[in-house]
């Protein structure tokens, strides 16, 4: 239904990118928290198998995966899995053969971080990352973390585009936040498992790039350590049809030096509407009217 959806506009298409949730790749079942999902579970790699279907036909011909060999930026996203899609057709089809878990393992592996390359050396570049750890139960799925083999990636494409500007894309905060909590679990366990490592990698290239990430669901735009950080806020989240919402628009300025530099964001609000709609003949022990 989303790719539907969004093939009727293709001018919105061609600039949208997706990276992959934790909703997208880890089990979760908020009425059985202990429910497990065995490292060798077919369903884990059906999830795999959707995610990376999704980002091929969205973005598949416009991101490139790092060449780790040749310390370089390598082919596209649907060159690197088109002789892989008819075993992976089989694979959902039937379920079998087995030997498709270890290779869809590292393939997953393989093709983070996609980039999307400045179209010159003192453009702005996007560097999509993968933040989902490898989890196997549903208490467990929000937990996140960024790879070595990322990092690397990450660290070559920069170095390939040295004037440029980047967005470092991920699902996870890689911080918590000077602010308050309505639970614990909002503190614990969502935020990446591994954020100070990874912001103290990256710190030589903080001048030149900014982070953005949702998952935490908050409005909040800061730095830590000199590194620019933005968090999304989801405009669905805890929504009704009745009340305000809103999400923002991210002006990204790239100086000519490779300076990263941010605008102040514009809010757009959406205004809620609730209708009351008559029904010609009310439902059995229901109200005539709904919102």
């Amino acid at each position: 239904e989303f790719l539907d959806s969004v093939a009727r506009h293709p001018f919105l298409a061609e600039r949208m990118l997706l990276l992959p949730g934790n909703h997208d790749v880890n089990i979760v079942d908020s009425s059985n928290p202990a429910r497990l999902d065995t490292p060798i579970s077919p369903n884990k790699t059906l999830r795999k198998i959707r995610t990376l279907s999704v980002l091929n036909a969205i973005q598949g011909d416009r991101v490139r995966v790092v060449d780790h060999g040749r310390r370089c930026l390598g082919p596209s996203l649907s060159d690197v899995l088109e002789p892989h899609i008819p075993s992976l057709i089989q694979f959902a089809d039937q379920g079998r053969p087995h030997r498709i878990l270890r290779a869809v393992a590292k393939l997953w592996a393989s093709v983070f971080p996609m980039v999307l390359p400045p179209e010159a050396n003192k453009g702005l570049g996007v560097a999509l990352l993968n933040s989902n750890a490898d989890t196997h139960f549903s208490f467990t799925n929000a937990l996140g973390l960024i790879s070595t083999q990322q990092v690397h990636g990450l660290e070559i494409a920069m170095h390939e585009y040295p004037g440029a500007a980047w967005v470092i894309a991920l699902h996870h905060h890689v911080v918590e936040y000077p602010q308050g909590a309505h639970a614990l679990s909002e503190r614990l366990g969502t935020t990446l498992i591994n954020g100070n490592w990874f912001l103290r990698r990256i710190r030589p290239l903080s001048s030149q790039s900014v982070i953005l990430h949702g998952h935490r669901h908050i409005d909040w735009i800061g730095q830590c350590g000199g590194q620019l950080i933005v968090s999304a806020p989801s405009p669905v989240m805890g929504g009704t049809d009745d009340r305000q919402t809103y999400f923002c628009i991210q002006t990204l300025c790239a100086r000519g030096d490779g300076q990263m530099q941010l605008k102040a964001p514009a809010r757009i609000v959406l205004n809620g509407k609730k209708e009351l709609v008559a029904r010609s003949r009310p439902e059995c022990g229901r109200s005539a009217f709904h919102g």
